[in-house]
């Protein structure tokens, strides 16, 4: 088999991540055909998106998904013969996996904003709970006699945060969680993320 192509890949345009498309989740991909003059003909560039596409599913980092990016054919040549379709979705493959780790991938975690609401007296133990989950404060308001903490802190650190606020307030206090954004994972935990992925796959 024969396949031959020149790309780029790097992060998906603003435009892009803001479209109907991408926020609804039809579309992962950016996916832009700059190809002129037939080098790459027009019945294989499906290929080439379908193998960029699944590249996308175990990304590079630990093995979790590429939640978008921009992938631009702009040249490569054919065999006569020995250029199918399915030689196209393979170089695209390969092409990803030499290409992406230089583009600095980032593992991204969901950020949840946070609610809490608490007696005065036990304002600080919850504070200090919340920073201790790598939770960012973002202020404080009095709802009565009551003090409601508003933060923002990685999903990942709020396992069991339940019960341990009500041990810490003596079941006085409520809180309430909705999902805010993704944000890079801190360099050591996302070290610790991939050498235990790494670990897992070489078992």
């Amino acid at each position: 088999m024969f396949a031959d192509m020149e790309f780029e890949l790097g992060p998906a345009d603003e435009e892009f991540l803001e479209s109907d498309e991408f926020k609804t989740g039809k579309v992962k991909m950016q996916f832009v055909n700059d190809i002129v003059g037939g080098s790459i003909p027009r019945e294989l560039i499906p290929s080439v998106e379908k193998g960029f596409l699944s590249m996308m599913e175990n990304g590079i980092l630990a093995g979790y998904s590429i939640d978008s990016m921009k992938v631009r054919v702009f040249d490569g040549s054919t065999h006569p013969v020995d250029s199918k379709p399915i030689a196209f979705e393979l170089a695209a493959k390969d092409g990803f996996r030499a290409a992406a780790p230089k583009c600095k991938p980032v593992l991204l975690e969901p950020i949840m904003k946070l609610e809490v609401t608490t007696p005065e007296e036990y304002t600080g133990s919850v504070i200090g709970d919340l920073n201790k989950r790598r939770g960012l404060i973002q202020g404080q308001d009095m709802r009565n006699v009551a003090v409601v903490v508003k933060g923002e802190v990685p999903l990942a650190e709020m396992f069991g945060y339940v019960t341990q606020l009500r041990t810490l307030t003596s079941g006085r206090a409520t809180s309430s969680m909705e999902f805010s954004h993704y944000a890079p994972v801190p360099n050591n935990i996302a070290e610790e993320i991939i050498q235990k992925a790494k670990g897992e796959v070489n078992v």
